[in-house]
């Protein structure tokens, strides 16, 4: 069973930036995490839970949904266990509670996530 925690959130001005991390463990094999597709999600109050942006285990896929292009970027560290996402440029509109999520497989998708975290809250103020 993986577990996921993220940290990284808070309160920022609209334009500004933050970096969240999210850390993985609990995995069963020594290398567990290179197997992992890692993404990022969010839900804003009110709405629906929506994906922000996946990296494959490998690193050399990433995939974002189309509102953060440009000013998101997804990153990893296979030997911290640990996925990351920058967010540059924030808008009021990006405030929501953003989550970690891993699942098995080869390549950045939006689907079909296995294991998620607790979530943590990114506040924009205008």
């Amino acid at each position: 069973q993986v577990q996921l925690v993220e940290a990284g959130g808070g309160l920022v001005q609209a334009g500004g930036s933050l970096r969240l991390s999210c850390v993985a463990s609990g995995g069963t094999s020594r290398n567990y995490f290179t197997n992992l597709v890692m993404g990022w999600f969010r839900q804003a109050p009110g709405k629906e839970r929506e994906f922000v942006a996946s990296m494959s285990a490998s690193e050399t896929n990433t995939l974002y949904t189309d509102s953060v292009k440009g000013r998101f970027t997804v990153s990893r560290d296979n030997n911290k266990n640990t996925v990351y996402l920058q967010m540059n440029s924030l808008k009021p509109e990006d405030t929501a509670i953003y989550y970690c999520a891993a699942r098995f497989g080869p390549f950045a998708t939006r689907n079909n996530y296995l294991y998620w975290g607790q979530g943590t809250q990114v506040t924009v103020s205008s």
